[in-house]
């Protein structure tokens, strides 16, 4: 257990137990004034009420705290995962165009090569050619990767941010 936790358990503990040694003091009626009239009852009794009131209250929105910030949470791991899959699907659509392309080059290469003689010359021109595509293919690749996982990364990092401060915020509460 936290230290606020049994910090709080030894307070009620204390507070049993001083009611329960001078319980004849508790029960013993007095004069209250109420502001327009007097009434005789045990004042002891009517603040130990108060404390156990305001206990049940203090429980029970702690309780509501902890469930809201479990169903932000869960949203918030939702929308997560929806993200993901939709940075999937561009990445995926990306590869596919990348492929087409690459299908488009090759074939208008190979037309080339068929309409033109073979010549040492047209051959080096279509390697250094597909040689550049190579590389700028690569350098795409690895942009949208690295662009994809900064951007998952940074959407981690804030659900753990927002969570522990939220957990911080619902302690320094209770």
């Amino acid at each position: 257990m936290k230290y606020r936790t049994l910090f709080l358990l030894l307070v009620l503990g204390t507070t049993a137990g001083f009611s329960a040694l001078n319980w004849d003091a508790f029960i013993t009626p007095t004069t209250l004034s109420l502001g327009v009239a007097d009434v005789e009852a045990p004042i002891g009794v009517i603040m130990l009420g108060v404390v156990t009131f305001l206990t049940a209250y203090f429980l029970v929105f702690v309780i509501y705290v902890q469930g809201a910030a479990l169903f932000d949470s869960r949203r918030h791991a939702q929308e997560l995962q929806a993200n993901r899959e939709l940075a999937d699907k561009a990445e995926a659509s990306r590869f596919t165009e990348l492929r087409s392309f690459i299908t488009t080059e090759l074939q208008q290469l190979g037309r080339q090569r068929e309409n033109t003689e073979s010549s040492a010359s047209s051959d080096s021109v279509m390697l250094a050619r597909l040689d550049r595509i190579e590389k700028e293919v690569l350098a795409a690749v690895e942009q949208s990767g690295n662009s994809l996982a900064a951007t998952l990364g940074e959407i981690e990092d804030r659900l753990e941010r927002g969570e522990r401060g939220q957990t911080v915020r619902s302690e320094s509460r209770v």
